[in-house]
């Protein structure tokens, strides 16, 4: 088994990318604090081809040279807005018809592996602050909480690995039809 080389992989350019349709997911930061972190989704969500990234609060946006160095350009290829707040970024996408969904440990909360994305549909996630996680008033907000089943001593994940969790579980549905 030999590795593709870059030149081998056929991937789009940023133009190409910008017109090719896109899964019909907008992830939502939630008061994100690391500029990486932020970066790590850009490059999550042009991988999986997402509709775009609403950055909120204290969130950063591009350009920046701190989300650049995980993002490897992804800030570019991917759509992305800024919201003063998660609440009004979820109002919005709520009235442009999208089924909104925290990422959050919460009472009455969908386990992920019970979860199947519906094709015809937008959905949004919203993740939250590396310590607080999604806002109260936010979750508030939301259609319902999506829940990754945690089996170890900890009580949270990085959000960008939680995001690459919540991203693929989308695209099996969406993009690959398991």
């Amino acid at each position: 088994m030999r590795k593709l080389r870059t030149v081998e992989m056929a991937r789009l350019s940023v133009s190409e990318f910008k017109e090719a349709e896109k899964m019909p997911l907008v992830v939502v930061l939630d008061d994100v604090r690391s500029m990486y972190n932020v970066g790590s989704v850009f490059r999550t969500g042009d991988a999986f081809r997402i509709e775009a990234v609403c950055l909120c609060g204290i969130s950063a946006t591009p350009p920046s040279t701190e989300i650049h160095k995980t993002a490897l350009g992804a800030e570019d290829s991917v759509e992305w807005r800024y919201c003063p707040s998660a609440a009004e970024a979820v109002a919005a996408l709520r009235a442009e018809g999208c089924e909104v969904l925290a990422v959050e440990q919460a009472e009455g909360s969908t386990k992920l592996h019970r979860f199947r994305p519906e094709r015809g549909r937008r959905y949004a996630v919203v993740l939250g602050n590396e310590v607080k996680g999604v806002h109260q008033e936010v979750v508030d907000l939301c259609d319902g909480c999506l829940e990754i089943p945690q089996f170890g001593t900890k009580h949270s994940m990085n959000v960008s690995v939680t995001a690459g969790i919540i991203i693929h579980h989308f695209a099996e549905s969406l993009l690959l039809g398991e």
